[in-house]
């Protein structure tokens, strides 16, 4: 038997969101998949201009409760990681670190996300040349 193709799963904010846990359901519904959630570092608000790397704590609570609650339903979560807050250089360093098949990036609505004002879907594409699929989710509260 084949292995499951591995799905980069690329969230912060959004890491815990119904939007993404439909999306990630209706990819495992087409095929088996293994997913790994990347969660970038990236601090918000007036945080991003003082301290950059200001994000790790936040990063590390939404990976936990992601995880479980992604695993809680069902599906094959293999690992949960905290990376980079440039998000572009976290995906190229899980990808220099293991092959992925399909890229997913979670992000909030245009009006509030950064990273799309980034152009990070078609960056990640373009840096990984892997397919990369865009969801738009909703903000996800942790407790820090």
């Amino acid at each position: 038997m084949a292995e499951k193709p591995d799905v980069l799963v690329v969230a912060n904010r959004t890491a815990g969101s119904p939007e993404l846990l439909e999306a990630l359901k209706a990819r495992a519904a087409q095929g088996p998949a293994k997913f790994h959630l990347l969660v970038p570092s990236t601090p918000h608000g007036v945080t991003w201009a003082a301290d950059m790397h200001a994000g790790g704590e936040e990063a590390e609570a939404h990976v936990h409760a992601a995880v479980e609650r992604l695993r809680a339903e069902g599906l094959d979560v293999d690992e949960g990681k905290v990376g980079d807050p440039d998000p572009v250089a976290a995906v190229e360093d899980a990808v220099n670190f293991k092959e992925f098949d399909e890229i997913i990036v979670s992000t909030l609505p245009k009006h509030l996300s950064k990273w799309l004002k980034l152009d990070l879907p078609h960056r990640v594409e373009r840096a990984t040349g892997k397919p990369v699929t865009h969801v738009t989710a909703s903000e996800t509260k942790v407790e820090v």
